[in-house]
């Protein structure tokens, strides 16, 4: 027998697990250039200083994928917040990194393909929270970001 928050529980934690290896290849750019083929990527210490800002806000959401999972259908607005503005962002600034010639599409083409796939896994969790929240008479909580009631 499947739980039903199986799917819940599958998109927060492949967000986290995500996120928390997002974090790594933010504090080893020698390993995120390599990941995106820029030869001999050796970013200076404003891009350090940025990427150090970034793995923080990173660590902090991987942090928030799994506390929202303990409570996953009453902490369901999570998933929202996850696709807009996280990962929406996170696609418009790959697609920035290919238009400005940074990075070539077919290094990209992979992680924008998951991002989408992330997206339509988040929502649809999303809606199997709603409709368990719904039936078990659990309170709103974010669903008000979410244009819910």
């Amino acid at each position: 027998m499947t739980s039903p928050n199986r799917l819940l529980h599958l998109a927060y934690w492949t967000g986290a697990i995500v996120d928390a290896a997002m974090v790594v290849l933010l504090l080893a750019p020698g390993a995120a250039g390599a990941m995106l083929g820029i030869d001999r990527f050796a970013p200076g210490p404003d891009y350090r200083y940025a990427a150090g800002l970034c793995a923080a806000l990173m660590a902090g959401w991987t942090a928030l994928l799994v506390w929202a999972d303990r409570e996953p259908v009453q902490r369901r607005g999570v998933l929202v917040l996850t696709v807009l503005p996280v990962l929406v962002g996170l696609f418009a600034a790959g697609c920035y990194a290919i238009g400005s010639g940074l990075v070539r599409l077919a290094y990209l083409a992979p992680t924008l393909a998951f991002q989408l796939g992330a997206s339509a896994l988040f929502l649809a969790a999303y809606r199997r929270a709603r409709k368990l929240a719904r039936t078990s008479g659990s309170p709103a909580g974010l669903d008000m970001v979410a244009g819910g009631q």
